[in-house]
């Protein structure tokens, strides 16, 4: 076979070695880039975990209640023992629920013991004032991966995917005290319920652009929309007054929402209800019921097994202490060396940012200065925090309790916490993700990015490679997520993470023009497992493209800058071996590109990737000069 040129398919020239040597692991879906380092801190990890269970010595509290619950979920024999009872005894209080009135008084301990509802309220920061926290409501999930699927151009797959989740539930089902006529009957009724949600509630891509989910309406209007429910009493239920103020995230949804849940839908309700409950439960119930529970999204994902139980423990240990676990891991794994080394190249690459908005040609003065102001403000928070907070104190437990009821405990001390907070200012120091994530993010409503240390290692950084491979890797990264600030959603904030248009009318039109051309570039490319939405993932390819532009700039200045390194370390970033099935999901819920166009696209739009390999018109990775993209 003929190896690939350069000029012609960058992702494949570098990768494929690699990818055909990887092995997906029968229990995930993809292997390489991202999941290479993920699956080597969960080695990691799982080796502490074993250590300290072992000798019980434990650093703090947290990591001992850490290592408890992990001793808790392999402890099978007692999971056995306690069986389905657990999930069963907590649904019981949907047998109380019989008529909206009675809906409405069970509403908090609804919540409170995870039952579904038709609609969710939550503390959030406001976005028009990101100093505070405001009341949220939102509609339900659906069963299929996303509302998309309920498309009637997406009927067939719609059909299969349903088939599938249906044999899943009946055998979930049929562990409980339900009759063989109730269960057909539940099931059945779950199916008529969702399909009542499937055309209200928001796509993924809908949901990409954040800034419309918030909708601030009067609290009569919002209990309007959901009567007979009485709405003014469940907020007093839940915050012990009646907030003025509710952000409506999906308004089409809550427009209609007396066609779905009304006293003629009201049993379907309560069916979904419980088959939702019993099936969201089997997490935490015998092995037999986890590896049925996680059935159905292992099916769609062409995922062949469940995950190994030490890894299932470690994670679900990890994810409920995860700033604890990821403290303990940035603290010992992670050098002040390294960390000084890379807060230099992120603010390098803030001063870059800077220069190049000031010789933007789409920006007037006044924009400008705007967009400086917020890059001046913007926070760095990179390897871990310095401490964790005050609600891991009270995530306190007795390992004589079922999994199923400790984890119900945990899920309630954590939904209070979160409602409390609504009387309180907003905590900016607040980390997103823990320091053993491999991951990195920026936080529009604070203006911050964040990187823990997790990801702070090779192929993205490491003190051992060229300063030009770590441009190509986290470097590129770090503007990626700066760009965020100014992608088409972050451009609408400010420089407090603020909903507020600090831009001009004509710099407004000039940056939409940008934004469609950023669209057209990636929409309706075919790959073997379907076509992608330009729309849907521009924010994620305008932060691809921002990342690649500012960090070329660093590269011209640096005393034996190579090139070469630079975009090989950017494409083995990138390299990632997945399923079929999971790729055509992506396609539908992902914000972001596939591994193949995030790699091959942003260096078409770039002089140095013309200059450094020869690339010619007749070469598959040429992009005519006029189709060229450059927004920041």
């Amino acid at each position: 076979m003929e190896k690939v040129r350069i000029q012609d398919d960058l992702f494949t020239y570098v990768n494929q070695e690699t990818i055909d040597k990887l092995v997906i692991p029968d229990d995930k879906p993809t292997a390489g880039g991202f999941q290479v380092l993920a699956d080597d801190v969960e080695k990691l990890m799982i080796g502490e975990f074993n250590q300290m269970s072992k000798s019980k010595e434990y650093p703090n509290e947290y990591l001992a209640n850490a290592c408890k619950l992990y001793q808790l979920v392999k402890n099978v024999k007692k999971r056995e023992k306690d069986g389905i009872t657990p999930a069963l005894k907590n649904v019981q209080i949907l047998d109380k629920v019989v008529d909206m009135k009675s809906f409405t008084r069970a509403y908090k301990n609804l919540k409170l013991r995870k039952i579904p509802v038709p609609f969710s309220i939550s503390v959030d920061t406001d976005m028009k004032d990101s100093k505070k926290h405001c009341v949220m409501v939102q509609g339900p999930s659906v069963i299929l991966p996303d509302a998309s699927y309920y498309k009637p151009e997406m009927a067939q797959q719609k059909e299969m995917i349903l088939g599938i989740w249906t044999n899943v539930a009946k055998a979930i089902i049929a562990k409980t005290d339900l009759s063989p006529e109730d269960q057909e009957l539940y099931i059945a009724d779950t199916l008529k319920f969702d399909a009542l949600l499937g055309d209200l509630v928001k796509t993924s891509e809908e949901w990409s652009e954040y800034i419309k989910a918030y909708n601030p309406m009067k609290v009569s209007k919002v209990a309007s929309f959901v009567k007979p429910v009485n709405f003014r009493s469940i907020l007093k239920s839940l915050f012990g007054f009646i907030p003025e103020t509710i952000i409506v995230t999906e308004p089409r949804y809550f427009k209609a929402f007396k066609e779905v849940f009304n006293e003629e839908n009201f049993v379907a309700y309560k069916h979904w209800a419980y088959v939702n409950a019993i099936i969201n439960s089997c997490s935490y119930l015998t092995e037999e019921l986890r590896d049925l529970g996680g059935a159905y999204m292992r099916a769609i994902s062409g995922i062949k097994a469940c995950t190994p139980l030490e890894k299932f423990a470690y994670h679900l240990a990890s994810g409920t202490y995860s700033e604890p676990v990821g403290l303990y891991y940035g603290e010992k794994y992670f050098g002040e060396e390294a960390k000084k080394d890379i807060t230099e190249i992120v603010y390098q690459i803030i001063d870059t940012y800077k220069s190049r908005i000031l010789s933007n040609e789409i920006l007037e003065e006044s924009t400008k200065q705007k967009a400086i102001l917020k890059l001046s403000k913007m926070g760095v928070k990179m390897g871990y925090p310095d401490k964790v907070r005050d609600i891991y104190s009270k995530l306190v437990f007795s390992p004589r309790k079922s999994l199923f009821d400790v984890m119900l405990t945990i899920s309630q001390i954590r939904t209070l916490d979160s409602l409390e907070k609504l009387t309180k200012p907003t905590d900016p120091t607040e980390w997103p993700m823990p320091g053993h994530m491999v991951n990195a993010c920026y936080n529009p409503s604070v203006n911050d990015i964040t990187f823990p240390a997790a990801i702070l290692q090779p192929p993205f950084y490491s003190l051992k490679q060229s300063r030009s491979e770590n441009l190509g890797g986290i470097g590129a990264v770090i503007g990626h997520e700066i760009s965020h600030a100014f992608d088409s959603n972050g451009a609408k904030c400010d420089e407090n993470g603020n909903i507020n248009n600090w831009w001009t009318k004509t710099d407004e039109r000039k940056f939409k023009t940008k934004v469609n051309a950023m669209v057209k570039q990636f929409d309706g490319i075919e790959l073997p497992w379907g076509k992608v939405n330009g729309k849907f993932i521009v924010s994620e390819n305008m932060a691809d493209n921002g990342g690649m532009a500012v960090t070329l700039e660093i590269m011209g200045k640096t005393p034996n800058a190579s090139y070469e390194e630079y975009f090989t370390n950017w494409a083995k970033v990138w390299c990632m071996k997945a399923k079929p099935e999971y790729q055509q999901l992506l396609l539908n819920l992902d914000v972001h590109g596939p591994a193949i166009l995030r790699t091959n696209m942003p260096p078409r739009n770039f002089p140095e990737w013309y200059e450094t390999f020869k690339v010619k018109k007749t070469d598959k990775m040429y992009l005519a000069p006029n189709k060229r993209v450059v927004i920041w």
